[in-house]
């Protein structure tokens, strides 16, 4: 009984020793089969040539492979936490720029709307200044005519005919250097630039463009020094006539001082004062319409006289000189 009994214990232990062995296996088999999954599905291909194959050529196989695993034993073991890292920067950074590149279409979209905002405003300004120019031209000259064009960078006048609408025209405004009036003073042939013109035809030039502006963009008042200066009887006359024409316009009446030696300014103004300056000294002081013409016509005597002598020229020219000038108001 003795016997028999140690024979059931060791038995026992042995069948326990077993399922302990067992349990260990079948934990192993898991955990293979756990790997086996990570590595990812196997062909149908590959398994179906390990299927049928023995235990010793399995083993032998994964010799084989061990073997070949070993040249890689040196291999970055943290590459696989590197390139998850990297992944997600790169996916982050692709992010980042496709929030940029959005930024930078909208900012273009907004640069475009703006550029073509100021090329249509640009193109508006211009044609109303031109339009003005011509009709201004036409008061100071009746038989006259003048056109304001605007120049290139290569100087190729694009005229003031064309539309804001006018795509080439939109992309040609970036190329603009300035404007040039083209004017003839006769109304027939060829027409001249600034340059060809004389003293007095660039004068009556520039104040044509000044009043063309000034119907764009009124401005409340405006000085001028002696701007008839240099003109004729006859421009004189249309200028006066075109200041009083603005002064009391019922769209953008506007006042004009202007300083004078002359005479045609001085017919239209509302108020004159003349200022003469003698040994040293200025003084000013209003004048009716008739003493301002007598001190005009005072002082055009004194320069026809000055005109006719060199030596009455060096007198004018003495310290006891008075110097005098009419200011106008209208």
């Amino acid at each position: 009984e003795t016997t028999a009994t140690e024979n059931l214990q060791e038995c026992e232990e042995r069948i326990e020793k077993i399922l302990t062995k067992r349990g260990v296996e079948k934990e192993n088999i898991s955990g293979f089969a756990q790997r086996i999954r990570e590595l990812g599905s196997l062909p149908n291909s590959e398994l179906e040539k390990v299927k049928n194959m023995s235990i010793k050529k399995l083993m032998k196989s994964l010799g084989k492979v061990n073997e070949e695993v070993k040249k890689y034993s040196h291999v970055n073991k943290k590459a696989l936490d590197q390139f998850v890292n990297f992944s997600d920067q790169r996916e982050a950074l692709l992010k980042r720029k496709a929030e940029l590149d959005d930024g930078q279409d909208q900012i273009k979209k907004l640069i475009k709307h703006l550029d073509r905002q100021k090329d249509e405003a640009i193109m508006r300004t211009f044609r109303g200044v031109a339009k003005n120019f011509r009709e201004v031209f036409k008061e100071l000259v009746p038989h006259g005519r003048g056109e304001l064009v605007m120049v290139t960078a290569s100087d190729n006048p694009q005229t003031s005919s064309g539309s804001s609408e006018d795509p080439d025209i939109r992309e040609q405004v970036d190329q603009f250097v300035g404007v040039s009036p083209r004017v003839s003073f006769t109304g027939k042939g060829d027409v001249f630039r600034m340059r060809q013109l004389s003293g007095g035809q660039r004068a009556l030039v520039a104040l044509t463009l000044i009043f063309a502006i000034q119907r764009c963009d009124p401005a409340p008042f405006y000085l001028f020094d002696e701007i008839d200066q240099a003109l004729d009887a006859n421009h004189r006359r249309m200028v006066a006539a075109l200041i009083k024409r603005q002064a009391v316009s019922k769209e953008a009446p506007t006042q004009f001082i202007t300083t004078t030696f002359r005479p045609e300014l001085v017919a239209v103004a509302n108020k004159t004062y003349g200022i003469q300056f003698q040994n040293k000294v200025s003084s000013m002081k209003e004048l009716n319409k008739p003493d301002a013409m007598e001190f005009i016509n005072t002082i055009a005597a004194e320069e026809g006289g000055a005109q006719q002598s060199e030596k009455k020229r060096k007198a004018a020219s003495a310290p006891s000189l008075v110097s005098k000038r009419v200011v106008n108001d209208r």
